[in-house]
């Protein structure tokens, strides 16, 4: 499956997600671990969908989600960064994702210089992270969550 540049731009306009996720982690230099993630969930018939995203990107992977849902999604700040973000410079989206995506990309780019390790680019993060959840409607705590650290 070929995917085209604006197909991937409407596609992620529908079913696209650009996330910010703080939890604490005693083992970082600020207490707090920002999770940047880019994410596109479908039902798991759709999967050849997921994976063609993948090879357009060159990033991410393709994991269960819930039920009958797999995800593909982004962590890893080098591929947010180079890749996914001069994407969506480049091919803008047309829905009000964009501004979840604005907000995304500074805390991407806030992260690529480290000011999220200080006390008050992590002031920002927090403020940034908030936003977006007052845009979708999920509150505006700006509160971290508890989180154990994944043993890898």
């Amino acid at each position: 499956m070929q995917l085209e540049a604006q197909w991937v731009v409407g596609f992620t306009d529908g079913e696209g997600r650009f996330h910010v996720g703080m939890a604490r982690h005693p083992q970082m230099s600020a207490g707090v671990q920002v999770r940047p993630e880019f994410a596109i969930v479908q039902h798991k018939r759709d999967v050849k969908v997921l994976h063609a995203l993948k090879r357009f990107f060159g990033c991410g992977v393709v994991r269960s989600n819930h039920g009958d849902r797999l995800c593909w999604r982004v962590r890893k700040l080098e591929h947010l960064r180079d890749r996914i973000i001069p994407f969506f410079d480049r091919h803008p989206l047309k829905t009000l994702k964009r501004q979840d995506y604005l907000a995304f990309r500074r805390v991407v780019m806030l992260m690529s210089t480290g000011e999220h390790l200080g006390p008050e680019g992590l002031k920002r993060v927090r403020q940034v992270a908030a936003r977006m959840r007052r845009q979708r409607g999920a509150g505006d705590s700006g509160k971290v969550k508890s989180s154990s650290p994944r043993k890898r």
